[in-house]
């Protein structure tokens, strides 16, 4: 928690509790399906909610914004997000059922009536989205062919609609189909701690 506290230092006492909160519920809830590796519970709050939240440093959401988590696993970096951005929507979208069950309950013991877990996989998923986020679920050019459906084309924010996502790595190749459109930030520019040495942001406007 104190990383959070340090990097965002304007949350609400509610929204302190609720990331308080995660610990303890992602320690029960690993204990019987493992949403996160076991050896990676004690880092929990660098290496998954600090890393989710790399978003909201890249930028503020504005409130009635819709956005789409594909393949959240045990809930990121929707999660995060849902609490950070309160007024914003999400749905959290996994073909794993029992990652889904985790993150809808995780959601009701905090309060976060704007999520929404999702048993599906992406490709049946119709509805429209300003944002679609996700954390190293695929690679960029599959990614973008699966989700262009799902961006609308009313904007609501700064940037244009698009996918915005959480990476590691050398990406020369994988963002090469997409010349200059994709802006890529290294996450080392937002946090100090050695995890984020190799970790990056890249989006990427849809139309």
């Amino acid at each position: 928690m104190d990383a959070i506290e340090r990097y965002f230092p304007g949350l609400t006492p509610r929204q302190k509790e609720q990331f308080a909160s995660l610990q303890t519920l992602y320690a029960d809830w690993n204990a019987k399906i493992n949403v996160i590796s076991r050896k990676d519970m004690d880092n929990l709050y660098v290496h998954h909610i600090l890393h989710s939240l790399s978003i909201a440093r890249y930028m503020r959401f504005a409130p009635g914004t819709h956005l789409l988590d594909v393949g959240t696993g045990g809930g990121f970096p929707g999660i995060p997000l849902a609490i950070f951005f309160p007024e914003a929507s999400f749905v959290l979208l996994d073909s794993i059922g029992k990652k889904i069950k985790v993150v809808n309950e995780i959601a009701v013991a905090i309060g976060l009536a704007n999520v929404e877990g999702v048993h599906s996989r992406v490709e049946q998923e119709r509805r429209k989205f300003d944002f679609i986020v996700s954390r190293a679920v695929m690679a960029m050019p599959q990614l973008v062919k699966l989700v262009r459906k799902n961006i609308i084309a009313e904007q609501r924010n700064a940037l244009p609609n698009g996918l915005i996502c959480l990476k590691g790595g050398d990406l020369t190749e994988e963002l090469k189909p997409f010349g200059s459109m994709a802006e890529t930030v290294a996450l080392s520019n937002y946090f100090t701690e050695p995890f984020f040495e190799t970790k990056k942001l890249v989006y990427l406007p849809l139309d």
